[in-house]
């Protein structure tokens, strides 16, 4: 399974940016997703997690709350992140995860959950 991860960009500080995720196979149900991002030099965080189908949670990192939204799109099979009020903190690469099972909602937070990811997507915010 390859995760198509899109929408990066460069962008001014308080700009937008939405970012896209689509697997090559349509058979992730329950399965978790989530956006995780890498700066130069640090680890590999989590920003947000949603699930494919079913209950559509939103979990996300305090440092993006209220600023970037997750979300998906059934029909098409693909989720998204829309990124606004922009800040040089968040440039970075951006990878779209995706669990190949059912894992409960508190562990959707660590990247060893994940077992697919894309190949990231780099966000370049400028101040």
């Amino acid at each position: 399974v390859q995760l198509q991860a899109s929408g990066g960009g460069l962008v001014q500080a308080g700009g937008s940016l939405r970012l896209s995720c689509a697997p090559s196979e349509r058979r992730f149900s329950r399965n978790a997703v989530a956006w995780f991002r890498q700066a130069p030099g640090l680890e590999r965080e989590f920003v947000a997690a949603t699930r494919w189908e079913g209950v559509p949670i939103q979990l996300y990192a305090d440092s993006v709350k209220g600023r970037f939204t997750i979300s998906r799109d059934n029909a098409k099979k693909a989720v998204y992140l829309q990124m606004n009020s922009l800040e040089s903190e968040d440039t970075a690469v951006y990878y779209c995860a995706s669990t190949r099972d059912y894992v409960h909602i508190s562990r959707l937070r660590e990247v060893g959950t994940y077992d697919y990811w894309g190949q990231g997507t780099q966000v370049t915010v400028s101040s």
